[in-house]
């Protein structure tokens, strides 16, 4: 395993003590060390229930006799981040995670990995990763937004909110309806509800066979 490389041996004996630093037994050691790379966060929508796939991903591998060891990644929220500076930032972040993953599994000589990402950049920067890692990996998503619906029971998503801005420029739509899309177009976590990158990517990471079925199309809650 690669993870012989920082377990095995008096050699490694230094390493083993900071493993032991970490509360890590000899047998977790002497068990295949998963990467389990976490993308939670609470500015994105799309990344707040991560923590808890997260955990019932470590559970998994804990039961199918790995070690699982819990990273960060970071991720932008593309829909937050528009309309200003802030957009010049998103597209980058794929390579910033892609680069930070492969220096967090090479360094630590992980023998597999399970990529917990959600949105636009975060999905792709990480399929980047496990192509250059090039150990077992597996990606699971945080899974789509719900559809909001509108006091009328008409049914809405984030795309509508975008036509909701323009309606109101045309003066067809008033600022309480606006609000009335605000309140409504997204009730709950997940990936934005539209067939954006996020969503396209997690359908297209499935289809490729790098995820688990359902992937793209299981609702976040």
């Amino acid at each position: 395993m690669l993870s012989d490389n920082v377990t095995k041996g008096v050699e490694r004996a230094p390493n083993r003590s900071l493993f032991a630093a970490l509360g890590m037994t000899k047998e977790e050691q002497s068990r295949p060390l998963v990467g389990v790379v976490c993308s939670y966060n609470e500015i994105v929508p799309g990344h707040m229930n991560l923590d808890k796939i997260a955990e019932a991903v470590k559970a998994g591998i804990r039961m199918a006799g790995g070690t699982p060891i819990m990273f960060p990644a970071i991720a932008v929220c593309d829909g937050i981040a528009m309309g200003h500076i802030g957009m010049k930032y998103s597209l980058v972040t794929r390579d910033l995670i892609a680069d930070s993953t492969e220096c967090m599994a090479i360094a630590h000589q992980f023998d597999a990995l399970v990529m917990i990402p959600n949105c636009d950049k975060n999905v792709p920067g990480l399929l980047m990763a496990a192509a250059r890692i090039n150990v077992p990996t597996i990606f699971v998503s945080g899974g789509p937004m719900l559809a909001g619906h509108l006091d009328g029971g008409r049914r809405t998503c984030l795309s509508d909110m975008f036509e909701a801005v323009g309606a109101y420029h045309a003066g067809t739509l008033d600022e309480a309806g606006v609000d009335e899309f605000v309140e409504n177009a997204c009730p709950s976590c997940g990936s934005c509800s539209g067939m954006y990158t996020a969503n396209s990517m997690n359908c297209l990471t499935e289809a490729i066979g790098m995820a688990l079925p359902g992937n793209g199309t299981v609702p976040a809650p």
